[in-house]
């Protein structure tokens, strides 16, 4: 596992990882966004045969994390789940209970369509358009809001990402931490995404994560 970097925000830590996550030590939460899972189930019955060995890694590397930073909720700022059910998630159900003492929020996204039931029997806390914790908001599209009210939001949801310029005219792009002034774009934490180039203004931060390093641009 890469190294995190500790990025001071608002008088807060926030522990970037090259997993594509943010643990919030002052309040023992792990932050994720655009997880997608279920997503190669989907495909597979849609007869594209996207190997399920993708699935089971992004669920390891969420496990890792959870063992790394210990922890005491999981925020999802949306897309948890790619579609409607499937195989994919009757193993997440399994996963959910070898974590049974872990508080998992979720605020909902586009992708996050089952049925508000299932949500309750995974002990998954659902939040319909945000959630508030203490100075900061969590909403998957910040596109959508138009006033923070005081609070520095986080959103999902683009996957950001950053292109970085070599010799010869060469670049290629990589997924991102985007903060600005008021608001952070966090990363897709499933591989099995693209990734939206931001163009960063001056006073933003972006931090690439390149070959499991965190890297400020």
């Amino acid at each position: 596992m890469g190294i995190p970097f500790c990025f001071k925000l608002a008088g807060n830590n926030c522990w970037l990882s090259p997993e594509r996550m943010l643990f919030w030590e002052e309040e023992q939460a792990l932050i994720v966004s655009d997880l997608h899972f279920g997503k190669t189930g989907h495909f597979r019955k849609a007869g594209i045969a996207i190997p399920q060995s993708l699935y089971k890694e992004d669920l390891q590397r969420l496990v890792s994390q959870l063992q790394h930073f210990q922890p005491k909720k999981l925020l999802v700022v949306g897309d948890m789940f790619h579609s409607s059910a499937n195989k994919e998630l009757d193993l997440f159900i399994k996963w959910r209970n070898d974590f049974p003492d872990l508080s998992i929020e979720l605020i909902r996204g586009n992708h996050d369509i089952l049925h508000n039931n299932w949500y309750s029997q995974a002990a998954v806390v659902l939040h319909q358009e945000e959630l508030v914790v203490n100075n900061f908001r969590f909403r998957h599209d910040m596109v959508q809001q138009t006033e923070t009210g005081g609070h520095y939001l986080f959103s999902g949801h683009i996957h950001p990402g950053v292109r970085i310029s070599g010799a010869g005219k060469q670049s290629l792009c990589f997924p991102c931490f985007y903060f600005t002034k008021n608001y952070c774009v966090l990363p897709a934490f499933s591989h099995f995404t693209g990734v939206a180039v931001v163009q960063p203004q001056e006073g933003d931060n972006v931090f690439a994560i390149v070959n499991k390093t965190i890297i400020p641009f």
